[in-house]
């Protein structure tokens, strides 16, 4: 737009209000720009089971998992209700999921969810949603763990302020007392993390815990509240909350421990030194467990799979910023081999698991079988080593997930572990023939199998035998079982009913087992000889040999030379470790013996407290076995959130315009249909606007239909000077002219996608829309301070369009993004859009973006095409695509441009600084060089996360035409042609507070002779 020194020009627009209601309210909807995909893959029917207290939604009711669960989620409200005095409301939404592939695709969470969530408590509706892990003892432990974020959020509700204060309270104290209230004081995991950091003198204080994302809120909350009940009683876990959520979050939990925060502060951390710096003593330190393969800061190496001849391993490692991949790594060099799969954009499924899971080799070594998610499901992967090919996928229906496999040495069988109905079983799978056989058929969980050399026993981890009740629902540790294929035979094999055993695997010879245990409350590997019965202890390594969780797979031994490779828990990484066979014989290990060095508690409890005795009484609050009622599932909608309500009213010369809005959402349960309903007024009762919209997300192709009245309103104000007559003469007077226009758009739309990926999709719309005008004047005539004459009158409004509009789009996004903009990967999309009516013109566009990372800087390219064709994509009706905007080619800016700036042309009014950056089509490309400046250790220059700012450097160029105006692809500052414009410069983009992200830029504009240099600012994210 030129600026006319003659004319000031207000313009005041209402944004769209299905924007508004999209900002204001969660995530509703996939339909973005970019973004990937949550793929409905299966159409889960849900039944509900009905509890004293709980409304169990699952699909797996033919199976008793759902009722025991039920019965776990009884026996901690009982524990809770009475711990905090307090009832949650009646009929307590419970939503389990058969598997975490099935859980990944509910929408009662937006957005993604990482194969590392094993439940969530969601705030709205307080719904606990979980996946069934196939072992009982993890399932009640997630359970416990969600289920008191239900307490908390229903406490937030009766004491809190509001959501937003409570949200101020620190992620580790809210996580931390979930994790104390549902495991109790002893927890292998908490425990080897408060070694490890007395090991590196790494123990934060509380005020280090709450400012940096360094510290696991999981393991370090835990141990805060360890210590707090240990010297204030179990009591202080209601009287912290209430306080906390009422408050100022350190004032409070000051005021409640009366102990200021610092002082508490070091206190916790004298006695974690003073508790673990024993328990280190005599112990090997990580670095001299065995030969290192992968080791040194921030490294996650995880499952394993050392191949047949142990020259090399199979391991699932962050080896950058963004994703775990599987890598072929050589365990003599600890170099890396070669990238096997990467996680997030292989082309033959949606990821790789890796939570609890390991890959299998052939017995020649050739092939690697490995666990992937694909189409909804876990399937079994097959890649030839040579060629890096994938050469089979197999979906196995018998079962709904699958963890550990593991590859007979006589033949073409794999034995994996198959979860079906929210239990685990041992099941063998014939790649050739693709027959599937179940060895094994109960509710005791079966982890980690491994073949003996023979072929004719098979070694796993079962919680079956002492301590495991299926009826009362208690569990103990998991031993070793041994199972005859033949007969079916297990026989149970343990160093103590109270050690865990993880992980077996068989030595070349068969004579020995290899596993993880903790005789000695430190997970260690240890050798099972089975000739003699006894055990020896291999490794004594001061902080664990261990995985992600208790149970996961950290140790694998190569069939022909029985060279051991394993992860050690270091310096809060997952280091690769290797030990030859003659250097894993190990001591002798005396089984009667308790624990020399047991986990110990923080500060030692003088009272018998509460969470104690209720984990320790496990029948108490537990219903009797019975069957349910069990009900359909109800799809109502219910009010999810309601937006901040907002009204204001001015008043001037002009008149009284009100402001304001509204916006609400309702969801069912499931969160597969939502109805959102806003409204928005800014200025009088024609300035009234509302917008309706319904989604329905229940299957694969995601559906909405949309209507909405509108109105967008421009005001220009004109100023004059006029002769009026006063009294019998003639005088001059000062004129000013307020003309409204109104813009409204009625519009009703049809939508809907079809994700064919996590990272591609289909995107269908149409669309009829209503484009009606109006217009009206108010003149003011005043002399001096005194108005004279007023008047008020409706213009003449232009016609009114009706466009009927269809478009269908393909997304891609394989992007990674920062804190600011994306910084690896690439995305793009592809979009036609006719238009049918008062006009006929076709839309298109292309959008390609590339992102090469190299720590810590990102190169980022993009190129795009925007533009109307046919028809009447030329019509003066339409208004004109802009070139200059700032998120194309900066320094251009609309309103930037100065009379001043314009070359004499030959036609009368011409600017062609201006007219240059308008046309119907447009064309783009833009690089970048971006550099973190604030952000964290892993992804920045200065450890600062509060306030994430990326330096960049960027050169835009762009070119706008028309159908019968080309452009000259040629350089020339100054031309009265339709040349390419170019800037270049610098800029810094800001998360503020991880809201929004704004951009301060300095740019060149090379087309702009006149002004060397353009500055500005908007808020949007980098491209």
């Amino acid at each position: 737009m030129i600026r006319d020194m003659k004319r000031h020009r207000i313009l005041l627009s209402l944004t769209s209000l299905l924007v508004i209601l999209l900002i204001s309210i969660p995530q509703t909807t996939s339909a973005q720009y970019f973004g990937r995909n949550k793929v409905q893959y299966e159409d889960f029917d849900f039944q509900v089971i009905e509890s004293e207290h709980f409304r169990v939604h699952n699909y797996t009711s033919e199976f008793d998992a759902a009722d025991d669960m039920t019965r776990m989620a009884e026996r901690w409200y009982y524990r809770f209700a009475s711990l905090f005095d307090h009832q949650l409301k009646s009929g307590q939404p419970l939503i389990l999921y058969a598997n975490h592939a099935d859980f990944q695709q509910t929408n009662v969470i937006s957005g993604l969810i990482s194969q590392g969530t094993g439940g969530v408590t969601e705030g709205l509706m307080n719904r606990v949603v979980l996946p069934m892990t196939a072992m009982y003892a993890e399932d009640n432990h997630v359970l416990g763990h969600e289920l008191v974020h239900a307490f908390q959020y229903s406490l937030i509700d009766k004491y809190g302020q509001n959501r937003f204060a409570a949200n101020q309270i620190p992620l580790w104290f809210v996580e931390g007392m979930a994790e104390y209230l549902s495991v109790g004081r002893n927890y292998p995991l908490t425990d080897m993390w408060l070694r490890d950091a007395v090991l590196h003198d790494d123990v934060p204080s509380i005020s280090d815990m709450t400012g940096s994302y360094e510290y696991f809120p999981y393991r370090w909350g835990h141990a805060f509240w360890i210590y707090v009940t240990s010297r204030w009683g179990d009591q202080a876990v209601p009287i912290l909350t209430r306080s906390v959520v009422r408050g100022q979050f350190n004032k409070a939990l000051e005021g409640a421990l009366e102990i200021d925060l610092d002082s508490l502060s070091t206190a916790w951390q004298a006695s974690i030194r003073a508790t673990y710096s024993p328990a280190l003593e005599g112990r090997v330190e990580p670095e001299r467990v065995g030969d290192s393969i992968i080791t040194g800061e921030d490294q996650t190496n995880l499952g394993p799979s050392v191949s047949p001849d142990g020259q090399y391993v199979a391991v699932v490692s962050r080896q950058d910023l963004f994703s775990l991949s599987l890598y072929l790594v050589d365990t003599e060099t600890g170099e890396t081999v070669d990238e096997l799969v990467e996680t997030n954009t292989d082309a033959h499924f949606d990821a790789l698991r890796f939570m609890n899971s390991s890959g299998a080799w052939s017995p020649d070594g050739d092939r690697f079988a490995f666990v992937v998610f694909k189409d909804g499901d876990n399937q079994i992967a097959v890649l030839d080593i040579e060629s890096r090919d994938i050469i089979s996928t197999s979906d196995i229906t018998a079962t709904d997930g699958i963890t550990s496999l593991a590859w007979s040495p006589t033949d073409n069988r794999l034995v994996f572990v198959g979860n079906h109905g929210g239990v685990s079983d041992l099941f063998l799978y014939d790649l050739d023939s693709r027959s599937v056989e179940q060895l094994t058929d109960d509710k005791y969980a079966e982890l980690q199998p491994s073949w003996s050399p023979d072929g004719s026993t098979i070694a796993f981890a079962t919680d079956r035998g002492p301590g495991t009740n299926l009826e009362t629902l208690t569990f103990g540790p998991t031993r070793l079982g041994l199972l005859d294929i033949r007969s079916g035979d297990i026989e149970l094999v343990a160093i103590r009913d109270d050690v865990t055993h993880i992980n077996p695997n068989y030595s070349p010879d068969g004579g020995s087992i290899y596993c993880i245990a903790n005789p000695e409350a430190v997970p260690n590997i240890y050798r099972y000889e089975l000739g003699s019965g006894a055990f020896y202890q291999v490794t004594d390594v001061a902080t664990g040999i261990s995985g992600l969780t208790t149970h996961s797979p950290a140790l694998s031994v190569a069939r022909n030379n029985g060279r051991l490779v394993f992860t050690v828990f270091n310096n809060r990484s997952h280091e690769l470790y290797s030990l030859d066979a003659e250097a894993a014989r190990g001591t002798p290990v005396e089984p009667t013996s308790g624990p020399e060095k047991p986990s110990v508690t923080l500060a030692p409890a003088t009272f018998e407290g509460t969470v104690s005795e209720y984990l320790a009484s496990e029948q108490a609050g537990l219903p009797a076995t019975e069957t349910y009622r069990e009900t359909g599932y109800d799809p109502s909608l219910s009010l999810l959130y309601v937006g901040q309500p907002q009204i204001g009213v001015s008043v001037d010369r002009y008149g009284t315009s009100f402001g304001g809005g509204a916006s609400f959402l309702f969801s069912d349960l499931l969160g597969n249909r939502l109805l959102g309903v806003v409204a928005q007024v800014n200025g009088g009762i024609k300035d009234l606007g509302g917008q309706v919209f319904y989604q329905n997300r229940n299957d694969r192709i995601n559906w909405g239909v949309a209507g909405g009245h509108i109105p967008y309103r421009s005001v220009a104000i004109f100023s004059g000077l006029d002769t009026v007559t006063v009294n019998g003469d003639t005088v001059i007077a000062r004129t000013q002219e307020l003309i409204r226009e109104r813009v409204y758009e009625d519009q009703v739309m049809l939508m809907a996608d079809y994700p064919l990926s996590t990272n591609r999709r289909f995107e269908a719309s149409a669309s009829f829309t209503r484009l009606s005008f109006d217009a009206e004047s108010e003149r003011i005539t005043y002399i001096g301070n005194t108005i004279i004459d007023e008047s008020e009158q409706d213009l003449e409004a232009r016609e009114g369009l009706n466009l009927a509009q269809a478009a269908l789009a393909y997304v891609g996004d394989y992007s990674y993004f920062g804190f600011t903009s994306p910084i690896s990967g690439r995305r793009f999309r592809l979009e036609a859009e006719p238009t049918f009516g008062s006009l006929d013109f076709l839309t298109v566009l292309a959008d390609y973006r590339h992102y090469f990372f190299a720590n810590p800087v990102t190169i980022a390219f993009r190129g795009l095409h925007y533009g109307r064709y046919l028809g009447d994509s030329e019509s003066d009706r339409l208004s004109q695509l802009y070139l200059g905007g700032e998120t194309l080619v900066r320094g251009y800016s609309v309103g930037s441009i100065e009379v001043s700036e314009c070359t004499e042309a030959d036609r009368p009014g011409a600017c062609p600084e201006y007219d240059r950056l308008v046309g119907s089509r447009l064309g783009v490309f833009n690089a970048e060089l971006r550099f973190p400046l604030f952000g964290t250790d892993q992804y920045g220059l200065v450890n600062f996360s509060y306030l994430p700012t990326e330096l960049l450097a960027f050169f835009d160029t762009g070119v706008a035409w028309t159908k019968t105006d080309s452009p000259e692809l040629k350089w020339a500052e100054k031309s009265e042609d339709r040349v390419p414009v170019f800037s270049a410069g610098v800029a810094t983009r800001v998360n503020l507070f991880g809201y929004i992200v704004g951009q301060v830029y300095l740019a060149f504009p090379f087309q702009r002779p006149a002004q060397t240099t353009s500055w500005g600012f908007l808020i949007s994210p980098g491209w």
